[in-house]
């Protein structure tokens, strides 16, 4: 069995022996991971990060993989925004960036938060409005340089102005705060929680200007219990509103009421993944050292939302 059937809704996205194709190993660095998948529609390939690596890869259909870039930063999670350039999350710089791919600019978006340096921001997804969200958990000492001791007082997940000149901390309870995706209305926003007391995802309603009712938290899905290896972390939802995540035994698969349907059984340990192909219905993932994909019955949210012709 590859994929688990919890609830007959799953057989819509993948049967029971629906299998995951590997198409990379090796990356990584020596403790992992592989992380940030995001398809490049009008180039036709996938970039991902390789985090201790220092380099981004990219995959090409028919080509295999290739070193895209060499020293990224560490860069964690990619998305791209409205003008499809690549939005990174990085661990070393403890920033969140965008390069146009085409001309290799870089603009940056955030690296400081009230005048103090961020911890180590993760992950990022970004508004059909412009407006760029990233998760930034607590500082892990090995991962930042000993010239730049932690300056935050919590973790926190941040909201960036589309125009980029205001920031916000619009969450700061979170213990270890990591993949964060929109409903496919946008009214919702999930966040997970990686720390290993509560590996649960949150929900949160988006208010009109685009910041989080913190009254409307809730625990949208709670993954303890199940002692299978692997933690919340990349999240996306399909445009029915099913929700992935990654898990105990691999990605589950949630609908909108938060009932765990399904999960697509990998011991590779997916640690983030992303829609792809021209229909989107390929679901890239990540693993600890490894990059690969499935094909899924239902296409994904596409990324960019809201892109600029």
């Amino acid at each position: 069995m590859a994929v688990e059937i919890l609830h007959e809704s799953m057989l819509k996205i993948a049967p029971a022996n629906a299998e995951a194709e590997q198409l990379g190993e090796g990356y990584g660095g020596a403790t992992g991971p592989t992380e940030g998948p995001v398809w490049i529609a009008e180039k036709g390939h996938l970039l991902f990060s390789d985090i201790h690596g220092d380099r981004r890869m990219r995959y090409t259909p028919g080509e295999g993989v290739r070193v895209d870039k060499d020293g990224t930063g560490k860069a964690n999670g990619m998305t791209r925004d409205r003008e499809g350039r690549l939005v990174c999350c990085h661990h070393f710089t403890r920033c969140v960036d965008a390069e146009d791919l085409d001309t290799g600019e870089v603009t940056m978006i955030a690296d400081s938060y009230k005048g103090c340096k961020l911890n180590r921001p993760n992950d990022c997804v970004v508004k059909s409005d412009g407006a760029i969200y990233f998760t930034d958990p607590p500082p892990k000492i090995p991962l930042t340089p000993a010239e730049h001791p932690p300056e935050q007082d919590r973790a926190g997940v941040y909201r960036v102005s589309p125009d980029l000149k205001r920031i916000n901390r619009v969450v700061g309870t979170m213990v270890n705060p990591n993949g964060l995706c929109f409903s496919p209305d946008e009214s919702i926003l999930y966040i997970n929680d990686s720390n290993v007391a509560r590996k649960h995802i949150l929900a949160f309603n988006v208010e009109r200007d685009g910041m989080l009712d913190l009254g409307s938290e809730r625990v949208f899905c709670d993954m303890m219990g199940d002692d299978r290896r692997g933690i919340p972390d990349g999240m996306k939802c399909d445009i029915d509103g099913n929700l992935y995540c990654t898990g105990p035994g691999g990605i589950w698969v949630m609908n909108p009421q938060g009932v765990h349907i399904g999960t697509i059984l990998n011991a590779n340990i997916p640690v983030n993944m992303n829609w792809g192909d021209e229909d989107r219905r390929t679901l890239y993932f990540a693993g600890a050292f490894t990059i690969n994909r499935i094909r899924l019955g239902i296409a994904g949210i596409p990324v960019p939302r809201g892109a600029v012709d």
